[in-house]
């Protein structure tokens, strides 16, 4: 399976993606865990121009654009090969992303959805949302203190933006995402996304 996990920043979802990888190596299962944007060399030089710096560096086009160059040279090198082998892959954020953060930063989601289809061409086979208050996961987040704050600059009606965005999508893709409460410790989160696998 391809599974993603997505969230607003500071949520735990990169956590929660890789306590379900250590869950599933745990029974024997070829995990792949990767992230977005990276998990490749290439996908990864373009992270650091995405996640760093001034909020406003980039146009949304611009920035959509990046996204799926970086997501692309993911896809053909990491993950396309590992689920070929029967491997699972474990991806922290995806496409999802995308659509709920350029759609939100002015950008347009009919042009998120078209470049998916045209270039990624892949979705996740599930989906899991960890949802928390943004007060809280923004707090989390910038407690963090490292030069990947991008987002978390934007401030806490953004938070709240992309918090709907999220529940709109789980709302559009009812067969893949699930969303799970994250307002718990780590270990109590993962054995909620642990009961929502097939």
């Amino acid at each position: 399976m391809f599974i993603s996990f997505e969230g607003i920043d500071g949520c735990g979802k990169s956590t929660q993606a890789r306590l379900l990888a250590r869950h599933l190596e745990a029974q024997g299962r070829p995990v792949l865990l990767t992230r977005e944007p990276g998990g490749s060399e290439g996908a990864e030089a373009v992270r650091a121009l995405l996640v760093e710096g001034d909020p406003g560096r980039w146009s949304p086009v611009t920035e959509l654009l990046l996204y799926m160059a970086a997501r692309r040279d993911n896809l053909e090198r990491r993950i396309a090969p590992a689920l070929a082998r029967g491997d699972w892959v474990v991806s922290d954020r995806w496409t999802d992303s995308t659509r709920v953060y350029q759609a939100t930063r002015g950008g347009d989601r009919v042009m998120v959805d078209a470049l998916q289809d045209l270039v990624i061409a892949r979705e996740p086979d599930l989906t899991f949302v960890i949802d928390m208050e943004p007060e809280r996961a923004l707090a989390r987040g910038l407690a963090r203190g490292h030069e990947e704050d991008r987002f978390e600059q934007l401030g806490l009606d953004f938070q709240h933006t992309v918090r709907a965005g999220y529940a709109a999508l789980a709302r559009d893709y009812p067969d893949r995402i699930r969303v799970v409460d994250g307002d718990a410790d780590a270990d109590t989160v993962a054995a909620r996304v642990r009961a929502l696998l097939p």
